[in-house]
C-alpha cells in the first residue's frame, strides 16, 4: 500500500491516492478500499485485472457508483488512479460495466 503522510490530502488537480489491500491464500493483493484525497471508496467489486511487464490493473466498482481503473507499480510500490468514470452519464458509462 502506498502511504503518504498523513497531512498529505493532494490538491484539487492531483489528489493523494492511498489503497488497502487484502492478500489472499497466494499473496495475490486485491484492493479493498480506495482513499482519494479525503474522500473513502469501499470496493464492491473487482471487475476485471490484467498486467503488463511493470504493472498490475484493476477495474474496480466504488460503493459510490463509479468505476475506477487504477494500476499498481509493484517495483516502486505505487497506485495510481488511471480512469475514473462516476455513472451519472449513461453516454459516458464504461462498457462492462
Amino acid at each position: 500500500m502506498s502511504t503518504p503522510s498523513e497531512n498529505d490530502t493532494g490538491t484539487d488537480d492531483e489528489p493523494i491516492l492511498r489503497v488497502e489491500c487484502y492478500a489472499g491464500h497466494r499473496a495475490d493483493t486485491e484492493p479493498r478500499r480506495l482513499h482519494i484525497g479525503q474522500r473513502e471508496i469501499l470496493v464492491t467489486g473487482i471487475i476485471d485485472r490484467w498486467q503488463d511487464p511493470h504493472h498490475r490493473y484493476f477495474k474496480l466498482r466504488g460503493d459510490d457508483g463509479g468505476i475506477y481503473i487504477v494500476r499498481h507499480d509493484a517495483g516502486e510500490d505505487i497506485w495510481e488512479l488511471t480512469m475514473f468514470d462516476s455513472g451519472r452519464l449513461p453516454a459516458t458509462r464504461l462498457s462492462s460495466t
